[in-house]
């Protein structure tokens, strides 16, 4: 810091900024309230969510702009889940919008209240509050380009072109330290040799200790025999006990195949029965077939006649209906001459009645000529 010129000092660290001029006052002025609007909106949907807990500190009609904006919410969202509806939305946008205003006025005219809120309010992290900080951030920035000089503008890549000349030959240096670090590496692997080196020699010595040790393990050996000796005098008293079980479930063996085979011998018996009821019943079934086998057949022989008869019939039904469809295609052409002749004969009479009408026509206007000659005549004699 005791290097850094003032002037760069005042742009790396916005805090020492502070605005000259009424302009630059007013614009700071401004994000400071947007910024302060952006808190609360922030804040209100949590306070909304405790409006019991914060009436009293609210007021009445801080609480009730809050109540009415809750309800433009809920308005609101109803009707973005229905996308026909944006005639309807967009009154309802302008109010909610409003109502937001009007809030957010009431907590700016009284900035204790927003404050005692701001610490008394929990909020958990969201996206709105990087969108703060990268607003403050604007705040900052903006501050910085206005109350910076071209000379101070000037200093400052001045400064920077320096501070990259150290960055490298920092990294130089860092350079240097890499190699130094290389060979720091290559020392340590040698050492690391040496010590695997004094792990074979110590390895040599186990072994030596390992020989040493037999007589602890035949020690031990011993030890174990004898404990196999105890555990076999336990197993040989466990077999004992084992025997008079197997010889007590043998009992109970042969007194169950006695009891199975005194109601094998009954189930037999009702085999025997019902062996004899099947006899019966498959006899019967014999009887009950042959019968009507025969039945079958003779229904099957008077299908077979009636089958016979039916073929004569089709065949003459075959021809009754060749001869039906001739006798129908003339009388369709008997129809159709008939038909014929009545146009014809409508021609005719059409014909004939036009003809009459001419002639008729042509009676009464020769009549009327004739008059009219007349007439004409007898007016030339009056007029000599």
């Amino acid at each position: 810091k005791a290097g850094i010129p003032l002037s760069v000092m005042k742009v790396l660290d916005p805090r020492q900024l502070k605005p000259d001029n009424t302009e630059t006052e007013r614009i700071l002025t401004v994000f400071d309230e947007t910024i302060v609007k952006l808190e609360i909106t922030r804040l209100i949907p949590r306070i909304i969510g405790s409006l019991e807990r914060f009436a009293r500190m609210l007021g009445p009609e801080i609480t009730s702009n809050l109540l009415e904006l809750q309800r433009l919410s809920v308005e609101i969202q109803d009707l973005l889940a229905d996308p026909g509806d944006e005639e309807r939305r967009r009154p309802v946008e302008q109010r909610l919008k409003c109502s937001l205003r009007n809030t957010l006025r009431l907590f700016l005219d009284n900035p204790l209240l927003y404050y005692g809120l701001k610490y008394e309010v929990w909020v958990r992290e969201s996206p709105a509050d990087v969108f703060i900080k990268a607003f403050k951030e604007f705040r900052d920035f903006t501050l910085e380009r206005l109350l910076t000089s071209p000379d101070e503008e000037k200093e400052k890549i001045q400064f920077m072109n320096d501070i990259s000349l150290r960055i490298e030959k920092n990294m130089e240096t860092i350079s240097a330290l890499q190699a130094e670090l290389e060979a720091a590496i290559q020392a340590r692997d040698e050492e690391v040799k040496i010590k695997d080196k004094k792990i074979e020699s110590l390895k040599a010595s186990m072994e030596n200790l390992a020989k040493e040790c037999k007589a602890d393990i035949l020690q031990i050996t011993k030890e174990r025999e004898k404990q196999q000796k105890e555990d076999e005098k336990a197993s040989q008293d466990r077999c004992a006990v084992l025997e008079q079980d197997v010889l007590r479930l043998r009992a109970q063996f042969k007194a169950l195949v006695l009891e199975h085979r005194a109601s094998e011998l009954v189930l037999r018996k009702k085999r025997c029965k019902t062996e004899r009821e099947t006899e019966k019943w498959v006899q019967r079934y014999d009887t009950d077939m042959t019968e009507k086998q025969a039945t079958y057949e003779e229904v099957d022989a008077i299908y077979n006649e009636e089958k016979a008869q039916l073929a004569l019939l089709m065949e003459k039904h075959a021809l009754l209906l060749q001869e039906y469809t001739a006798i129908e295609e003339e009388r369709r052409m008997l129809k159709e001459k008939e038909e014929e002749a009545a146009r014809e004969a409508a021609r005719r009479n059409d014909a004939a009645t036009y003809i009459q009408a001419f002639w008729k026509g042509y009676l009464v206007r020769s009549i009327y000529k004739s008059k009219l000659k007349k007439g004409k005549g007898k007016g030339k004699g009056r007029g000599k």
